[in-house]
Parts: C-alpha cells; sequence; structure tokens
C-alpha cells in the first residue's frame, strides 16, 4: 500500500517536472545579475559550490549513498561537471560581468537544442525526426524575438560575447556527454563528485585572475542562497532525472523556454518591460518545444 502511494506521488510530480525546471533554470541569470555586482564572477561560483558540497557531502554519509565503483565513472562524472558546471556557468557570470545583457547571454546559449540535437545523432544515436526539426527551428526563432529588443551592437563586449558561446558549446557537450555516460549516476554522490571538480576549478580561477574580493550584502547573500539551494541542489538534479527518462534533443528543448522564463522574472523583480515582440517570441517557443516532445501515434 505504501509503494503503491508513493508511486502515485511520483507519477504526479513527473509530468511537472520540466515546466519546474524550466522555471528554476531561468531564475540563474538572475541571481548572477543580482549577486555580480557585489563579487567577482569566480569567487563567486567557488564560494557557491563549495557551499552545495558541504551541505551534500553529510547527506551522501548518512543515507550511505552508493559511490561510483570504476575509476572510470569517477572521471566521467568529474568531466561531465566541468563542462556542465565549469564552462557553462562560469562563461556565463564571466560574460555578464563584462556587461553583456542577462538577455543576450540567454539568447546566444538558448541556441543549444539545435547544437545538441545536430549532435545527438551522432554521439548517441538518437533519430530527430522532421517534426522534432521544425519544432527547434520555430523555437530558435521564438528566442530571438523575445530578446530582439535588448540587443543593440553596443551592448556587451566582443570578450564577452566569445565567452557566451564558449557557454553555449560546453552546456551542449556536457549535456551530451552526461546523457552519454553518466545516466546511472546516483543523484546524491554524482552531484557531490561534481560539485567538488567544480569548486575546485573556480578557485583556481579565482587564484589566477581575482582579487577575490566580496562586498557583502543582502542582495549577494539571497542570490547565493538561490543559487546554492533551488539552482545547485535542485535544477541540476531535475535536469539529470530529466536526461536519464528523456531523449537528450528533447530534454535540450527545454532551454528554448529559459529566456522567456527570464524575461518574466526580470519583470517580476526589476521592472522591465516586456515588448509584444517578445510575448509573440514566448508563444513560438512554447509551440516549438511542444513538437519537439510530441510523441508520435502509435500504429496499429
Amino acid at each position: 500500500m505504501e509503494n503503491t502511494r508513493h508511486q502515485n506521488r511520483a507519477s504526479i510530480f513527473v509530468p511537472l517536472m520540466p515546466a519546474l525546471f524550466v522555471f528554476l533554470w531561468s531564475t540563474g541569470f538572475i541571481g548572477a545579475k543580482m549577486g555580480l555586482p557585489y563579487i567577482e564572477p569566480m569567487t563567486f561560483l567557488f564560494v557557491r559550490f563549495a557551499i552545495c558540497a558541504v551541505l551534500l557531502l553529510p547527506i551522501v554519509l548518512l543515507t550511505k549513498t552508493r559511490w561510483p565503483e570504476r575509476s572510470m565513472d569517477w572521471l566521467h562524472i568529474g568531466f561531465a561537471g566541468l563542462l556542465m558546471h565549469g564552462g557553462y556557468l562560469g562563461f556565463v557570470f564571466w560574460a555578464i560581468s563584462l556587461g553583456v545583457p542577462a538577455g543576450t547571454s540567454a539568447l546566444i546559449v538558448g541556441i543549444q537544442p539545435l547544437l545538441v540535437a545536430a549532435l545527438a545523432g551522432l554521439l548517441l544515436s538518437e533519430r530527430v525526426s522532421a517534426l522534432q526539426w521544425s519544432g527547434l527551428l520555430l523555437g530558435l526563432v521564438g528566442v530571438f524575438l523575445v530578446v530582439l529588443d535588448k540587443l543593440s551592437l553596443g551592448e556587451g563586449t566582443i570578450t564577452g560575447i566569445i565567452m557566451c558561446v564558449a557557454a553555449l558549446f560546453s552546456i551542449s557537450f556536457g549535456t551530451l556527454y552526461q546523457k552519454k555516460y553518466c545516466s546511472d549516476m546516483s543523484l546524491k554522490s554524482g552531484n557531490f563528485i561534481q560539485f567538488i571538480v567544480a569548486a575546485f576549478y573556480f578557485g583556481a580561477m579565482a587564484l589566477i585572475f581575482e582579487e577575490r574580493s566580496i562586498q557583502w550584502s543582502g542582495e549577494l547573500v539571497f542570490a547565493l542562497t538561490w543559487l546554492v539551494f533551488v539552482l545547485s541542489l535542485g535544477a541540476v538534479s531535475l535536469l539529470y532525472i530529466l536526461l536519464r527518462h528523456g531523449a537528450a534533443a528533447n530534454v535540450s528543448s527545454l532551454f528554448y523556454l529559459v529566456p522567456p522564463c527570464t524575461a518574466i522574472v526580470a519583470y517580476l523583480l526589476f521592472d522591465e518591460t516586456l515588448a509584444p515582440i517578445s510575448l509573440l517570441g514566448m508563444g513560438a517557443a512554447i509551440v516549438g518545444v511542444a513538437l519537439v516532445n510530441l510523441k508520435p501515434k502509435a500504429t496499429a
């Protein structure tokens, strides 16, 4: 009876996971915008992942969570974490600190589903149908429409734009690598390994490139708390669960909804206006994701 109730609760929660993931993931750009005025990007991320590792270790030990059995599994999990956390977040935070608007960063990284879909067939032997390709392209159009009013030639720097492109490739290859080599990892021990790898990476980057100065404020504490608990411990776990149970191209299509959701959150928190073209783009992105995730009818 208890198992039946647990399965019923799980069956209710699973359909809500993609929407919850999109909302949580989109708030990462808001957290960066809120915290970066008070701390350098690599230092910010080092503190974030060091806290994540410290919080997660007792849970892993107390619950007697299984660790990877083979040394190669440790390497796969660590390398995936370096791509998903070190490369993606490092380049995004660096770009925003260089003046690239959060909307522009979201736009460039939002191209990720097309890159993942193009590589998924080659690396994961996943079939992407013509309908899914049309959804991916429509989602791309939607992303451009959402952030079109935020783009101009004078925003950000060339270095910052290059950082965003590097983040795009890092999250794309990280998604594929995680799906191919780390789908069976324990979420608790696997996340801990990746948090440790990210903390060492960002700590080294901070030592080399930054002064590591921190101006503590209410905004920074809130941003750090939100990014630790909601993003690193919550959204990342949701992403890995989705990758475990779905095709990489389908899961990656959800990233098309991140810029529209970011725009909504920015409107509520920072009073950034939403132009009609942005609303049109949101609709296009939603339809695109629906097409990518549409299940084909069973043939008789």
